[in-house]
C-alpha cells in the first residue's frame, strides 16, 4: 500500500482525498475524502482573472488540507487545477500560492488530461460487472468545463467544452450580481443554446452515441441524484453507483429550473455552494442525456480525485 493525498482543485470546489493504494489488486482505501466551495472562478468568464477574495477562499481551504494531509503521513501529494485557474490571466498569483502552503505546485492540466483522470477514477471500480454496457461515456460536469470521455479499458477520445454550472450561471443568469430567482424561459432557452453548441463541438471527436452506459460525475450530478433519492441528509454511500432513468432527471431539472433561491436551498441534500448553480448543472447533464438517447445515467462518487491518487500510486 502506498499513502497518497490528492487535490482537485476546480471552478467551484477544492477537495482532497487521502488514501492508501494497492496498484496490485486495484484497490484504493479512502482515510479522508473532503469538499469545500471555494467558488474560485467567480467572475472569471466576464473578468479573466482570478479574484483576489476567491484566491484567499482557496489558500483558507489549502491551509486545513495541509494539516490533514500531514496528520496522515501522506508519502505523496499531487495537486491538480483545472478550468478556472486554466483560464486567468494571473495564475501566477495562485500558483506561488499553493506552493507556499503546500510545497508542492499546482499543475493546471489540459481538458484532455482532465478527462484522462476522472475517466480512470469512475470506471476503474466497474470492471468485469455485467449490468454495465461497454464503451462507457464518462460526463463530469464541473463549475468551468464538463469534461466527456468516451472508453472501454482506456480512453478512445476526450474533449472538454466550457459548459460548467457556475460559467452557465454567470453568464446567463446573474444581472448586476444579482441571480435570476428563477430563471427566465429566455434564459433557459440561452443556456441550452450554448449547452447544444459545445456538444456539436464535442461530437466532431467524440463519438458520444456509441456509448452504452452513461457514468455521472461530481457535484451537480451526484446533488440531482441526492434529489432523486430524497435524502434527508447528502450520503455518498447511498448516491454512489445510484441509477435514475431520464424521466426521472428531467422531472428534477424541471423543478430546479422553477425554483426560487429559498425553495432550492430548502432541500435537506443540498450544498449551500450549490444553490444558485444547481440549476445550470442539471441542465447540462440533462442536455447530455437527450443528445445521446440515454435511458438512465450511472451516478458515481468516485471521479478526478480517485484517477489523481491512482496516478501517482
Amino acid at each position: 500500500m502506498t499513502r497518497v493525498a490528492a487535490i482537485d482543485c476546480g471552478t467551484n470546489s477544492i477537495r482532497l482525498l487521502v488514501a492508501d493504494a494497492n496498484p496490485v489488486t486495484g484497490e484504493l482505501v479512502d482515510l479522508d475524502r473532503r469538499m469545500t466551495i471555494v467558488r474560485l472562478g467567480q467572475g472569471v468568464d466576464r473578468t479573466g482573472r482570478l479574484a483576489p477574495e476567491a484566491l484567499e477562499r482557496t489558500f483558507e481551504a489549502c491551509r486545513e488540507y495541509a494539516a490533514i494531509i500531514k496528520r496522515h503521513g501522506a508519502e505523496r501529494l499531487r495537486f491538480v487545477a483545472t478550468s478556472a485557474s486554466r483560464d486567468a490571466e494571473n495564475r501566477d498569483e495562485f500558483v506561488r500560492g499553493v506552493l507556499d502552503i503546500l510545497g508542492v505546485e499546482p499543475e493546471v492540466i489540459t481538458g484532455d488530461e482532465e478527462a484522462e483522470f476522472s475517466f480512470i477514477g469512475a470506471t476503474k471500480e466497474l470492471t468485469g460487472r455485467d449490468d454495465l454496457a461497454k464503451p462507457y461515456l464518462v460526463v463530469d460536469i464541473g463549475g468551468g468545463s464538463t469534461e466527456l470521455v468516451v472508453g472501454d479499458d482506456h480512453v478512445r477520445a476526450a474533449r472538454s467544452v466550457d459548459i460548467g454550472c457556475v460559467r452557465m450561471t454567470e453568464r446567463h443568469l446573474v444581472h448586476d450580481g444579482v441571480v435570476s430567482d428563477p430563471p427566465t424561459p429566455a434564459e433557459i432557452e440561452a443556456i441550452r443554446a450554448d449547452i447544444e453548441a459545445a456538444l456539436d463541438l464535442a461530437e466532431r471527436t467524440v463519438p458520444l452515441r456509441e456509448a452504452h452506459t452513461l457514468v455521472g460525475l461530481a457535484g451537480s450530478v451526484t446533488t440531482v441524484a441526492a434529489i432523486a433519492l430524497d435524502l434527508p441528509a447528502y450520503d455518498s454511500a447511498a448516491i454512489h453507483h445510484s441509477r435514475f432513468p431520464y424521466e426521472k432527471v428531467r422531472e428534477i431539472t424541471e423543478r430546479l429550473l422553477a425554483s426560487t433561491h429559498a425553495e432550492r436551498a430548502a432541500i435537506p441534500s443540498m450544498h449551500p455552494g450549490r444553490v444558485d448553480v444547481i440549476a445550470a448543472g442539471a441542465l447540462v447533464l440533462l442536455a447530455i442525456m437527450e443528445r445521446i438517447g440515454a435511458a438512465e445515467v450511472v451516478v458515481s462518487e468516485h471521479d478526478i480525485l480517485d484517477g489523481i491518487a491512482w496516478s501517482i500510486a
